[in-house]
């Protein structure tokens, strides 16, 4: 089992509640979260449309019935817990978590800051 990242990789859910979702194919112009590979886990966010339900963390995409496990909760709008989705559509997407980004820090000067900028 590997992390695998991708881009533009959405789609949808309805599953409600706090277990695994799952995936209702690729929305228009993005990838599904076959890329990932199945076994595979992945940074991912959902999203519930129309509401203010949200959760960031590390899932675990299978194939087979095509779902995201939700392994690990990094974020969400129920106090960094899982959250308990009310019915209706959410979004599902790869996204890269802002605690675990590499940022450049413009008030230093280092070889990063020489190099690209």
């Amino acid at each position: 089992m590997a992390l695998v990242l991708a881009d533009r990789v959405k789609e949808t859910t309805t599953t409600t509640g706090t277990g695994t979702v799952t995936l209702a194919g690729a929305s228009t112009g993005y990838q599904s979260f076959a890329i990932i590979g199945s076994g595979n886990t992945t940074y991912y966010t959902i999203a519930g449309q129309g509401t203010n339900e949200w959760e960031v963390g590390i899932g675990t995409y299978t194939s087979s019935g095509t779902t995201l496990a939700r392994t690990t909760v990094l974020s969400s709008s129920n106090s960094n817990n899982l959250v308990n989705f009310s019915a209706g559509t959410k979004d599902v997407f790869v996204t890269y978590p802002a605690e675990y980004s590499v940022t450049n820090n413009p008030s230093t000067t280092n070889i990063l800051d020489q190099a690209y900028f």
